[in-house]
């Protein structure tokens, strides 16, 4: 008689390396010391639990003493690993390191769009009306004359500065 083989289970079995746990203990315990180190003002505006919360007061009262702060980190870390939303906590700290990069980006283009302004003339004052429906084109039409003009005769740039600063309003969010 031959041996009928049994059908086996579709579990599958994952296995978690050693080195792959200690890499995901390193990252909660660098998120905690992170949150323990932002300004309390920052970290009013994190999605925290009432627990994290609780934890963040106690950090700032015992960060001059360094053992029981580096035990208070520990407790933070665990924590952490017991929180469900430590991804919105990590994508909002994440939003608030990088809001000045992005700001500095959108500050550099809408400089380029001003020296567009100036050497197109109307055909780029019609294409960011329609992009920017906030912008008034006779204002428009007066900056970017004033600027060009300014600019042929080398005098200060005083209406250089107005329309850049009429494009940061309508632009910038």
């Amino acid at each position: 008689m031959a041996k009928q083989n049994k059908p086996i289970p579709d579990e599958e079995i994952i296995y978690v390396s050693k080195s792959e746990l200690k890499r995901d203990a390193q990252q909660y315990h660098q998120l905690a010391q992170d949150l323990a180190n932002m300004p309390k003002k920052q970290r009013d505006k994190l999605p925290l639990s009432d627990d994290l919360i609780e934890a963040m007061v106690v950090a700032d009262k015992i960060r001059q003493k360094s053992e029981a702060y580096r035990r208070h980190i520990n407790y933070i870390t665990k924590t952490l690993r017991l929180t469900e939303n430590v991804a919105d906590i990590e994508a909002a700290i994440g939003l608030m390191l990088n809001k000045n990069k992005q700001a500095d980006v959108l500050l550099n283009k809408i400089e380029l769009v001003r020296d567009e302004l100036i050497s197109q003339g109307d055909s780029k004052i019609n294409e960011l009306i329609d992009k920017y429906p906030r912008l008034e084109r006779q204002k428009m039409r007066q900056l970017v004359r004033q600027a060009s003009k300014e600019e042929k005769a080398q005098k200060p740039a005083k209406g250089y500065k107005e329309l850049f600063q009429y494009l940061k309003e309508a632009m910038m969010p």
